[in-house]
């Protein structure tokens, strides 16, 4: 099963996943509901919400985010 689905913790603040989980817009991180929140207050996420949807457009469902198109090493959070 895909590491997605059986992480246990949050890549940003290590708590539970298991209330629910899903993707960062900048990076491959596993995030917990809290995380997405803190994510949601950037202000730089709107970019990366446009940036994902102009890859599904173009087939690209595996886009790594977008900080991974700016600095593969960026994590800004």
């Amino acid at each position: 099963m895909d590491k997605f689905f059986t992480q246990p913790n949050c890549d940003r603040c290590r708590k539970s996943l298991k209330n629910g989980r899903t993707m960062s817009m900048f990076n491959t991180d596993r995030l917990c509901l809290d995380s997405l929140e803190t994510e949601h207050h950037r202000p730089d996420y709107h970019q990366a919400v446009e940036a994902d949807h102009a890859e599904i457009k173009k087939g690209n469902y595996n886009f790594k985010g977008h900080a991974c198109i700016k600095n593969k090493k960026a994590r800004s959070f």
